[in-house]
């Protein structure tokens, strides 16, 4: 009987121990507002939208110390609408990320699922004061929609940290039976020190289709290349972004017949650019603004400008009031729109207000 409640105690501890080894974290965020647009076809536009500021979400991160630095990591993570309760994304329960890997302290970090580019992540996290949120975001003119804001069947590598120095690499398997077709490479340099912070991004995706039966339809590559800086004066944080785009779906359109019937075919030819700021309002609160072109190198010339600015307060930690304003000038017949974080927009005007909670 002793020696049995012995071996019962040992493999409890040696449970509990292997228990506090592992880390498991549900997170998430609820985020809905008000959204007025208009300039569209569709007219005056007014509606409870979810997702302005940053899209919601219910997720879990999972971490486990494989002892000598090495960690095994996954997350999955789904998208839903405030508004409604419905899931954002039909016939996908982890439509957001979906991934496993592991991690070095020494080695760097592979993971392998559904994941973010890092010309995305260039975009959001460095270029954009409105972190690709919000009536401003960042998303309406440069081209952050489809596969080249995340992307299924992707192996990702991400260096450690040295001197301030880090890399990303990203490669998407197009799973035909023409190994090139659909396949998709990303890759990213970063530097952060201190107050500066700077990322190039490249983006390349084979839009060649493999029936299987006849020969691979041969279709362009898009190519995007993303310069993206930040740097922290204190009394306010100033951005800059310069991005190229060129060949088939570098640019596509997120509402192509938002102000016509028959949608506009989107250009093989652009160049982004974007300057903003955050200006700190008292201890909790930040004043943003960005003004982006798209200049159309194709002969239709199809332009736009943007002009944004919004407010968001911290009313706690985890809770974040906001409002914001942004105004698209498309010109020679472009069909920008401007939408949020999670919704595309229907015109070339909107004002949103709501809040944000994260857990």
């Amino acid at each position: 009987m002793k020696k049995t409640l012995i071996s019962v105690a040992v493999l409890g501890a040696m449970s509990s121990a292997a228990f506090a080894q592992s880390n498991v974290t549900i997170y998430g965020i609820v985020d809905a507002g008000i959204v007025s647009e208009r300039g569209g076809k569709a007219g005056n536009v007014t509606k409870v939208s979810s997702g302005n500021a940053n899209a919601s979400r219910i997720g879990f991160r999972g971490t486990e110390d494989l002892g000598g630095g090495l960690s095994a990591i996954f997350t999955l993570e789904t998208g839903y609408k405030v508004d409604d309760g419905q899931l954002d994304a039909s016939n996908t329960l982890f439509n957001r990320q979906a991934f496993v890997g592991l991690r070095s302290a020494t080695a760097g970090t592979i993971t392998v699922g559904r994941q973010y580019t890092p010309w995305y992540n260039a975009l959001a996290q460095v270029a954009d004061p409105f972190a690709a949120g919000l009536a401003g975001s960042a998303k309406n003119l440069f081209p952050a929609n489809g596969a080249n804001l995340r992307n299924s069947n992707a192996v990702v590598y991400q260096t450690p940290v040295f001197n301030g120095f880090s890399g990303e690499v990203f490669y998407g398997f197009g799973e035909q039976s023409e190994s090139s077709a659909g396949r998709q490479l990303s890759a990213a340099l970063s530097y952060a020190n201190g107050p500066l912070n700077a990322r190039l991004a490249y983006n390349n995706r084979n839009n060649d289709t493999a029936t299987g039966v006849a020969p691979t339809q041969q279709r362009d590559i898009g190519h995007n290349s993303l310069l993206a800086v930040n740097y922290d004066f204190k009394v306010a944080k100033a951005f800059f972004a310069y991005g190229q785009n060129k060949g088939l779906n570098s640019s596509t359109l997120p509402n192509a017949a938002a102000y016509t019937t028959a949608p506009i075919t989107a250009s093989t030819d652009t160049r982004n650019g974007l300057v903003g700021v955050q200006i700190p309002v008292a201890a909790s609160g930040k004043v943003i603004a960005s003004v982006i072109h798209t200049d159309d190198r194709e002969s239709f010339n199809r332009d736009a400008n943007q002009w944004a600015i919004g407010y968001m307060h911290d009313i706690s930690k985890r809770t974040t009031a906001y409002a914001s304003y942004a105004k698209i000038d498309n010109k020679n017949g472009a069909s920008y729109t401007v939408g949020g974080n999670s919704e595309v927009g229907t015109g070339d005007t909107a004002f949103n207000v709501g809040i944000r909670h994260s857990f």
